[in-house]
């Protein structure tokens, strides 16, 4: 189907009749347009704000980007020392070895802060650090574990006595929480204990 004549010499003159608008409003506006600045400071104001432009981008800027880089990487070690994670150690040790790759070994170190340690469990009877026991053991012996929590604990050493993987440390809690006598289940903990 084709356009009639008429109708095509109209959409031209229409379209050439807004394209002369649209020139004459531009040029209107550059005659009145104001002097444009490439800076509003000029002189020595210009040289003193280019010179302290220069030291936060060369020397501010890379220090805290160093920092904000270690402070992320740092925290799969301190989230598995929060959740006493067993493996801790091991955990930290792959976080300054990502800082020296360069990040490629952070997502490892992250997901292994997260996981529930279930191999170390059927290994060594806990999924907790040594840390935790020792915190728990201090706690006991203040009088601040309820019942349950001191019972929890002893069996929890008990099953890693089992298993042979008990440090010193942990031993001597153990022959303490042997010695310690159990309060009676209505008895709650002392000021500042769990309730």
């Amino acid at each position: 189907m084709q356009i009639p004549k008429p109708l095509i010499e109209a959409r031209c003159a229409r379209s050439s009749a807004v394209l002369a608008v649209r020139a004459g409003l531009g040029l209107a506006l550059a005659a009145f347009a104001l002097h444009a600045h490439a800076s509003m400071f000029s002189g020595e104001a210009l040289d003193k704000v280019a010179d302290i432009l220069a030291i936060v981008v060369l020397i501010i800027v890379p220090v805290v980007a160093i920092v904000v880089f270690w402070l992320v990487h740092v925290l799969p070690e301190r989230f598995a020392e929060k959740r006493h994670h067993p493996q801790t150690d091991a955990i930290t040790t792959l976080c300054l070895l990502s800082l020296v790759f360069g990040g490629l070994l952070w997502p490892i170190a992250w997901l292994w802060a997260f996981t529930r340690p279930v191999g170390y469990k059927a290994a060594y009877g806990t999924d907790k650090h040594e840390s935790y026991h020792e915190e728990m053991g201090e706690q006991a012996k203040a009088g601040k574990l309820l019942p349950q929590e001191l019972e929890h604990l002893r069996a929890e050493l008990d099953t890693m006595a089992a298993k042979g993987a008990l440090p010193p440390s942990l031993k001597r809690l153990r022959d303490d929480l042997a010695t310690m006598e159990t309060p009676p289940p209505g008895v709650a903990p002392a000021a500042g204990g769990r309730v």
